[in-house]
């Protein structure tokens, strides 16, 4: 969780009381924040850290802490945030340009008029940016944060993606020009600005295999990525084509705020657009208090290439209807509607009854982790008093004790037999590309329950595997210096469609445990991988029998597309087909860039389990 640290005596001013350190710990613990340390800095006097909530954006700077703190304590009600029409509509607008879509496609801004800063409010408001940028963006690979002197630019602006060699300017805090591939050469080697220039100037390179050992167990570990040079870098200029930010490196020195700004104009590219959105609104949120009209910003609209136009910051309060028997369920109690949104109110947010048992609660655009009715009731329980919440309402009616869930204790014995049997585990992605599980495979995916994955960053991951061959196969052909034969397992799962609202928890799909194994050698070896499977049977204790018997396991003949024909089989547990072996078909050989023959056992892990009544 982020940990902020304001200073005891601003604070306590902010606040309007002063509290000892006992008293403000247990105020914090009330309201559900941590006293992580309190720290006497020669330079910052008295200072305390202070634990927050990872999605409470709203309290990421003295401003958020102070003014909810003093809602919570009843000293003063929530403001309602405004959004104004902007001073001159035809300026205060951001312009995007196509070719932004191949590096960060949306941008969101506002204006703040007549702000007064101090240092203190100054520092607060730069910190606040890097306190967003490492939480909500991720290290600014979701959003980056660009804010601006507005007396210095001129509107409307542009937000374009040029290469490189076309972008020049003097970057923030230097006084000579760079070229942009330049300027992200020398900010390669900065401590501050380093781990932020592969976002945009990223470096291509093959995936590996890394063969490494864990818990005495061979285990090669799947280490590839998709990545690729960008042609072009984003960039925001003014209308006389000043550059105002190099997104999401550095601002332009021409545009730096300073204690003297009056006018701040905020932009934020992003690759994640409700991202961009909560970070603006926070920043508005948090600032617009030191404006000449406290809690207004004024608009920017934001016109895209197909046409579609946004007006920013949007400032929205969402009505949310929540029922008020769930939160005193939840909670342990017993309050009416009335008195629960009283209790709210006290946590920043607006309710009132709409019905015997029903609450309309308003949430105000600083609390974006307000998303379902179990946030509301969470708020309603700080608000109530967790010291007064009775302890003794949801006792479990038996004892029981934990022990390892049995899919995962077979799992363990399948991936030390197996490593016993000389075979070495590899880990691969539960991704891959329609390609590899089908083309590839000699599959026929519209015959097959698989899973598509929506809006894929690359096209070898859009969709979820519902075998572990592929992934298997494109292992081998990663080691194929590795000297023959060359033996490899992988237990996992695959995901598959199914309908049974009980196996997927009603979400349509569900995992399954599987078993594959591997003998990629210079002759098939099919002996090899049924040896293998005789011992995983014996394991689990489960006999061979003659073909038909209803107990024990037996292999049938029968053809797959990805196997040879009349090389293949079923595997039959208990009169039930968990399971395929058989030798890989020449043409899926060279589909996955191989020379060699392989033979391949896989099977339903968990199915086998369910059959022979494991564990039990």
């Amino acid at each position: 969780m982020p940990t902020v640290s304001v200073n005891k005596e601003a604070l306590f001013n902010t606040i309007g009381r002063t509290y000892t350190d006992e008293e403000f710990d247990e105020l914090c613990f009330k309201f559900g924040l941590e006293i992580d340390d309190v720290v006497d800095d020669p330079d910052k006097g008295l200072t305390y850290k202070i634990e927050i909530g990872a999605n409470r954006y709203d309290l990421l700077c003295i401003e958020g802490i102070a003014r909810s703190l003093r809602v919570y304590l009843g000293l003063e009600t929530l403001p309602r945030f405004r959004v104004l029409p902007a001073k001159e509509p035809a300026q205060y607008r951001l312009i995007v340009k196509p070719a932004t879509a191949q590096v960060r496609p949306y941008v969101v801004g506002a204006v703040l008029r007549n702000i007064k800063f101090t240092q203190a409010v100054y520092d607060s408001f730069i910190d606040l940016q890097d306190k967003l940028h490492h939480n909500i963006a991720r290290k600014r690979t979701l959003v980056a944060i660009g804010t601006h002197d507005l007396d210095t630019i001129t509107g409307p602006f542009i937000y374009d993606a040029q290469p490189p060699k076309d972008i020049s300017f003097v970057p923030l805090n230097q006084t000579e020009v760079f070229r942009s591939d330049v300027l992200l050469e020398k900010y390669s080697q900065d401590q501050h600005l380093r781990e932020f220039v592969p976002i945009i100037k990223d470096k291509a390179s093959d995936g590996y295999m890394k063969l490494c050992r864990i818990d005495r167990i061979p285990i090669i570990i799947v280490l590839s990525w998709w990545v690729q040079d960008k042609p072009v870098y984003p960039v925001i200029q003014d209308q006389k084509g000043v550059v105002l930010s190099l997104p999401p490196i550095i601002n332009g020195n021409h545009s730096k705020i300073s204690l003297n700004t009056r006018n701040v104009f905020i932009e934020c590219t992003a690759t994640d657009r409700h991202k961009a959105q909560i970070v603006l609104d926070t920043l508005v949120c948090m600032f617009s208090g030191y404006c000449e009209k406290p809690f207004t910003a004024e608009a920017v609209q934001v016109e895209y290439p197909d046409g579609e136009k946004i007006q920013y910051p949007t400032l929205q309060y969402r009505q949310h209807e929540t029922s008020v028997s769930y939160c005193n369920v939840l909670t342990g109690v017993e309050e009416s509607a009335e008195s629960m949104a009283a209790l709210l109110k006290s946590m920043s947010l607006s309710a009132k009854p709409a019905g015997p048992d029903t609450l309309m609660v308003e949430v105000p655009p600083t609390r974006y982790d307000v998303l379902h009715a179990c946030d509301v009731a969470e708020d309603f329980a700080v608000a109530y008093g967790f010291d007064r919440l009775r302890a003794d309402m949801h006792l479990p009616a038996t004892n029981t004790i934990g022990q390892e869930y049995e899919l995962n204790y077979l799992t363990d014995k399948m991936r030390l037999l197996l490593s016993q049997n000389n075979y070495i585990e590899a880990a691969t992605f539960s991704l891959c590309s329609k390609s590899d599980m089908g083309e590839k495979m000699k599959i026929d995916l519209d015959k097959e329950p698989w899973v598509r994955i929506g809006n894929p960053k690359a096209t070898d991951f859009e969709a979820l595997r519902i075998s572990l061959l592929p992934g298997i196969l494109k292992t081998v052909a990663a080691n194929k210096h590795i000297s023959l034969p060359l033996r490899m397992f992988e237990v996992a799962d695959v995901v598959v469609k199914d309908s049974c609202p009980i196996a997927t928890r009603g979400v349509g799909v569900r995992n399954q445990r599987h078993l594959c194994a591997i003998n990629y050698n210079v002759k098939a070896g099919m002996e090899v991988v049924q040896g293998l499977l005789d011992n995983i049977m014996i394991a689990l204790k489960v006999p061979f029998t003659e073909d038909g018997a209803m107990k024990g396991y037996y292999l049938e003949g029968k053809d797959y597309p990805s196997f040879l024909p009349g090389f293949s089989g079923a595997v039959v547990v208990h009169g039930a087909q968990v399971g395929r072996l058989g030798l890989v078909h020449p043409e899926v050989i060279a589909s996955f860039n191989l020379n060699n023959p392989a033979s391949v056992v896989e099977i339903d892990l968990q199915k086998v389990m369910e059959l022979t009544n494991f564990g039990h």
